[in-house]
């Protein structure tokens, strides 16, 4: 090759079946051609949409309040929105609003109050439960207790979704209130006891320990729960505060808590 020829461009491999597509077309009517322009650029679109759709993770972060009536938990809704107390009555409705939580990230998510007489549900169990007791009147309803949160460690949605749970302890602000470590224990004992007595109802029915609820801690071991899937805390708190309602509430170590989930 002398120098300073220019060598010509080499055909693309796929350039024969471009120009066999493209006489192809030009020999089709223009609707037909029209039709196929149409098709192709739908696929494309659906390619893009579908990418950046399931690329995209979903990032619903809810925090939901959840307890027996009476616990304390509209109370606490307001506290932790606003810090104000307000003269509350067991909720009929659920309410939700947007919680910035404390600290330097402020992290935003849904604040959601479910009715103790409604069942958990799943969309909104994507970031953390806060599990309200009453610590005023536990030793009378800790077997009442005890049932929800067993309902709530054993679903399938919750034990695959694995949020934080923390159990606030609610109305330390009186006399009788029990703490949250002896909360712990008798609610570690009474789950063991009902993890018991729910499997053979289960097995007496169908002959196996099956259904659409997991098995609650370790087999062969006392229930503890540091077997649980999920992180898992006790805080002690009252909503209504040492001081009623002119002063503030302490939930100081609620609020640190859930600032470490940001």
């Amino acid at each position: 090759m002398a120098q300073g020829e220019v060598v010509p461009p080499q055909p693309l491999a796929f350039q024969p079946y471009l120009e066999s597509l493209l006489a192809e077309l030009r020999a089709q009517e223009p609707a037909v051609v029209l039709g196929v322009a149409v098709a192709v650029v739908v696929v494309i679109l659906t390619i893009v949409f579908l990418h950046a759709f399931l690329g995209k993770k979903s990032t619903r972060s809810a925090v939901l309040l959840i307890g027996l009536c009476d616990s304390g938990k509209t109370l606490l809704f307001s506290r932790l929105l606003c810090g104000k107390y307000k003269r509350t009555q067991t909720s009929i409705t659920e309410s939700s609003a947007l919680y910035r939580t404390k600290g330097d990230r402020g992290t935003a998510w849904t604040l959601c109050d479910l009715p103790g007489h409604e069942s958990l549900r799943p969309q909104y169990i994507e970031k953390a439960i806060v599990f309200v007791v009453d610590s005023a009147i536990f030793q009378k309803e800790v077997r009442d207790v005890a049932e929800l949160l067993y309902s709530l460690l054993t679903d399938t949605v919750v034990v695959k979704n694995a949020p934080a749970l923390l159990v606030a302890c609610n109305k330390q602000d009186v006399t009788m209130a029990k703490s949250a470590k002896l909360i712990q224990q008798q609610l570690e004992k009474e789950l063991n006891t009902l993890r018991v007595t729910r499997s053979a109802a289960l097995s007496a029915q169908d002959g196996s320990p099956g259904g659409t609820t997991v098995h609650l801690g370790k087999k062969g071991k006392d229930f503890e729960f540091s077997q649980l899937p999920m992180r898992m805390e006790f805080v002690e708190c009252s909503a209504r505060g040492n001081k009623g309602e002119e002063g503030d509430a302490d939930i100081a170590d609620l609020e640190t808590c859930l600032a470490k989930l940001a």
